[in-house]
């Protein structure tokens, strides 16, 4: 069965991740076949504007095959890094998309699923949204983008999002600026049956309407602008809310070297897509190396312990110097963006 399904109706084009039981997360030739599909309508007189969905009732897309990045840290393929150059360059072909670009964020949105539709210009959440980036938790940091998204929202919540890994709702994604409009899930059909005739913006008018509240708003969010990891944890620990208690828990439970190297990341991001992009390309090819992302992904769906044991110190380098190796250049295997170009089909074969 076709992992990706594309459909003209109308003058929209329709995309549909189509991994309903692996909650549609990505792979290569996923992502190959997203981006292409995506350059083939880019200047289709017939095609007015993309939409994306997940298939199945779940969510549009839970990131990343992360099994394939174990397989790949223990065999070193180099996989991993081709899976990474092409899906980052989805990711800007989506941010720099000439036509509107609908991404139906319903159900479980997380990692790689934000990557592909975040980026987008209509980002639409339901009340079942649960999205995030959820890569401290496994050893990684957000990648696809994730820094620069983050590190454009509101400051104190954009840090929680980036070091706690926490999911949210339609009203605080939304406040993160990773989605724009919130339509009740039932209505989502109709919408994009409105969709094959008219444009994204005249019919989101009519369908978009204000979600329940999250807590984004809610005063013990700022203890994420506190200076250093330690005063956060101070602040949250003077705090009985509970989803505040929630937040420390999750901050506690991260990756200490994860958290550190997205705090990095975060304050390097946030002028411009392509380098924030290139720069977290250096970083997840270097990141294959550190103990603790493979430990990070053993212990989440490999073993399923969920019991990490994560490395403290690395021999020869101090925390500070752990980070920075991560940025790195990589001599000739940079990221670019060749497969950007007309000619997709010579390039991506190269």
């Amino acid at each position: 069965m076709p992992e990706i399904l594309t459909e003209r109706r109308g003058h929209l084009g329709l995309i549909t991740l189509n991994r309903p039981k692996a909650l549609n997360a990505l792979t290569t030739d996923m992502c190959r076949e997203f981006l292409d599909a995506l350059l083939q309508w880019r200047n289709d007189p017939e095609i007015a504007q993309v939409a994306v969905m997940g298939a199945g009732e779940r969510g549009l897309c839970a990131g990343g095959d992360i099994v394939a990045i174990y397989r790949d840290i223990l065999d070193r393929s180099g996989a991993s890094a081709d899976f990474w150059r092409i899906e980052y360059q989805l990711n800007v072909l989506i941010d720099e998309y000439p036509k509107p670009y609908i991404a139906l964020m319903d159900g479980i949105v997380l990692g790689g699923g934000i990557g592909i539709s975040a980026h987008g210009s209509h980002r639409i959440v339901t009340e079942a949204s649960r999205c995030g980036m959820p890569e401290v938790g496994i050893g990684f940091f957000p990648d696809v983008g994730g820094t620069h998204l983050l590190a454009r929202a509101p400051h104190a919540a954009g840090r929680m999002a980036a070091l706690t890994g926490m999911k949210f709702g339609a009203a605080d994604t939304i406040a993160l600026g990773l989605a724009d409009s919130y339509v009740p899930q039932e209505k989502i059909p109709d919408l994009l049956a409105e969709l094959e005739t008219q444009p994204a913006a005249a019919v989101l008018a009519d369908y978009a309407q204000s979600p329940k509240p999250g807590f984004l708003h809610e005063e013990w969010v700022q203890s994420f602008g506190e200076e250093s990891i330690p005063a956060v944890v101070h602040a949250l620990e003077r705090n009985d809310s509970p989803q505040a208690q929630e937040a420390l828990k999750a901050l506690a439970a991260a990756c200490p070297s994860s958290v550190r190297l997205a705090e990095e990341l975060l304050r390097l991001a946030g002028a411009d897509l392509r380098t924030d992009l290139q720069r977290e390309y250096r970083a997840a090819v270097h990141r294959l190396d550190d103990p603790d992302f493979a430990e990070g992904i053993r212990a989440a769906v490999v073993d399923k312990d969920r019991n990490p044991q994560w490395t403290e110190t690395v021999p020869g380098q101090t925390p500070a110097q752990r980070t920075q190796r991560h940025l790195a250049p990589l001599p000739g295997a940079e990221l670019t963006f060749a497969l950007l170009a007309e000619d997709l089909e010579e390039k991506s074969h190269s």
